[in-house]
């Protein structure tokens, strides 16, 4: 008889706010994410609590009739883990620990972190995840050591946290020098490796999480990295070498982006970033049957921007075309307002898609490979003009007659030594 895995999910209430600069519309679309976030660490969502105010709290991040409305549903639910929509200060954390004593209380950063840490597989990527994750503990020592005391394992508790040695702040302080010091070593590697990779063009597949980049980096480039419908499902990024057609060039699949993405992870995660900057083409790969994709395609843009990778070649690549399915608005509903979310794909390429130009957006399902070898033939279009630019002569073009060259060569300057 098969064992079927048990999976317990930990029991988990979200806290947000609505303000003048966060509608109830927007706050809800970012608890619809935040819940996908609780999901891929182990959590399952029971309630969400909302609260209009003109800015958070400076104590509690919430009203104190509001917190005390969450401190009794916990208590009688049993919650074991409370998640803050919004990065929470040192003095929110401890005041509300103070209050609620009843769980964990985490905020979206310290979720994301451990999200990071659980899918961490290498050394350099845990290295990486380690360094974000005291960088963000280190100001909150004070109130979090004491309160980890009371609760061991799950959600917000891998990492640097389940040492006891890490509550003293100098001992934090001298491993995040010795966690930089080690990134600088390996970024000097990753360099050098980069360096020696060659002169092909480099291309690299960006978009936010759980778009579809690792399926597309399958479908293209014949690899096998690792694909889940949840988010942050790689860390790592992965090279390949890609031939279409006659013209051999490198595809790399990067980490995700996400909304209010921590600082921590940005700085922390440079080398990996920086295959996105040294790239010659980028492939913004955009999850289209998400009603939320325009501000997507806004983060992505933005934190392009922030790691000084937003003035490179694009091609926008809308995927999940299979997937999408606009609102209908039934013939005899003269009260409901036609929204961009009752768009058909037809109607969607007609407004500012239809500016970005026809040589710059395709739609696709890397799943079902639809439109795939218009995707291929565009891609390929696009590496020639950045080759011929590069190398005039078509160097590359015809590698296995330039390998016959070098080998001639080779053996060439051989005699001249005998």
């Amino acid at each position: 008889m098969l064992e079927t895995e048990v999976i317990n999910f930990e029991k988990t209430a979200l806290v947000g706010i609505v303000t003048q600069n966060q509608s109830e519309e927007k706050l809800n679309e970012y608890l619809d994410e935040l819940e996908f976030l609780t999901y891929t660490a182990g959590g399952e969502v029971i309630k969400r609590f909302s609260q209009k105010m003109e800015r958070p709290n400076p104590k509690t991040f919430v009203g104190t009739g509001k917190i005390e409305e969450i401190h009794l549903f916990v208590k009688e639910n049993g919650i074991s883990t409370l998640v803050f929509d919004d990065e929470l200060s040192p003095s929110q954390q401890k005041n509300i620990s103070k209050i609620i004593t009843e769980c964990k209380i985490l905020d979206r950063t310290h979720l994301i972190l451990d999200i990071f840490a659980q899918r961490a597989e290498t050394s350099y990527a845990r290295t990486q995840v380690e360094l974000a994750q005291c960088i963000y503990m280190l100001p909150r020592l004070s109130g979090l050591w004491t309160h980890l005391e009371r609760q061991k394992g799950g959600i917000g508790m891998r990492g640097p946290g389940e040492t006891e040695i890490e509550t003293d702040r100098r001992i934090v302080r001298d491993r995040i020098s010795l966690l930089k010091d080690k990134i600088k070593t390996i970024d000097k590697q990753m360099g050098i490796q980069r360096s020696n990779r060659g002169a092909m063009v480099r291309v690299a597949l960006v978009g936010y999480t759980n778009v579809g980049k690792s399926t597309l980096m399958n479908a293209v480039g014949k690899s096998d990295v690792f694909v889940e419908n949840k988010l942050f499902a790689t860390l790592d990024t992965t090279v390949r070498k890609v031939v279409i057609k006659n013209l051999p060039f490198l595809l790399s699949d990067t980490v995700g982006f996400i909304r209010k993405l921590p600082t921590q992870l940005v700085d922390s995660f440079k080398s990996t970033l920086d295959e996105v900057r040294e790239a010659d083409l980028l492939l913004h790969v955009v999850d289209i049957s998400h009603p939320d994709f325009e501000d997507h395609i806004e983060s992505v843009n933005q934190t392009l921007q922030d790691i000084k990778a937003h003035d490179k070649p694009v091609i926008m690549v809308f995927n999940k075309i299979d997937a999408y399915k606009p609102l209908v608005i039934d013939e005899d509903d003269l009260m409901t307002e036609k929204t961009p979310r009752h768009f058909t794909l037809e109607e969607w390429k007609a407004t500012w898609m239809s500016r970005v130009g026809e040589q710059n957006a395709l739609f696709i399902s890397a799943t079902h490979k639809e439109n795939f070898e218009e995707f291929r033939e565009r891609v390929y279009e696009s590496v020639r003009q950045i080759h011929i630019t590069r190398f005039p002569y078509n160097k590359f073009l015809y590698p296995d007659y330039n390998d016959a060259i070098e080998k001639d060569d080779e053996q060439d300057d051989e005699s001249e030594i005998d």
